[in-house]
């Protein structure tokens, strides 16, 4: 049977308070933040009142240690410029195509492989009109629309569905 939290008397402000179950045998200040300040400040006060802790930031040893540190962290503790934006993803280095010789004609190419060869402002444009975000939806569309583009421009190529022409624009 779990054994029932008791409830403890806070050592900052006096207020009752249930300690957390897993630290609640040694918790002896609640969850406020000056309570927090205070038992930060109260342990720090019984570590540096230790005789083995007296000099711990002190002495030739620590300097160095100290120096070492900072030689590998150059500008760590110096601060960030406040108005600099941060972004939100990496940039996206465009990956070049490898030359490959293998010549067999795929049916299906992988799926970003149309992509990569095709604008970023193309992609977005075939996105945003039809709604789709996912690669292989809008590789299907690009696709689709190369395929309009060749039976446009070459009305004698046949195999295209879009030579005919249409009064309608159904």
């Amino acid at each position: 049977m779990a054994q029932r939290i008791k409830r403890r008397t806070c050592k900052h402000c006096g207020m009752v308070f249930l300690p957390d179950p897993r630290n609640a045998t040694r918790q002896r200040y609640c969850s406020n933040y000056q309570c927090r300040k205070a038992s930060k400040a109260s342990s720090q006060k019984r570590w540096l009142e230790k005789p083995d802790n007296q000099d711990y930031f002190r002495g030739p040893d620590n300097v160095e240690r100290v120096q070492r540190w900072r030689k590998d962290h150059p500008g760590y503790w110096r601060r960030k410029p406040k108005n600099k934006p941060t972004a939100l993803q990496d940039p996206l280095n465009q990956q070049l195509p490898e030359k490959n010789d293998n010549k067999d004609d795929f049916v299906f190419p992988a799926l970003q492989d149309p992509l990569i060869l095709q604008p970023a402002v193309f992609i977005g444009l075939l996105s945003q009109l039809t709604g789709f975000a996912l690669q292989e939806d809008i590789a299907m569309v690009a696709r689709r629309m190369q395929q309009l583009g060749n039976d446009i421009l070459n009305p004698q190529h046949k195999g295209g569905s879009y030579g005919r022409k249409t009064s309608d624009l159904s």
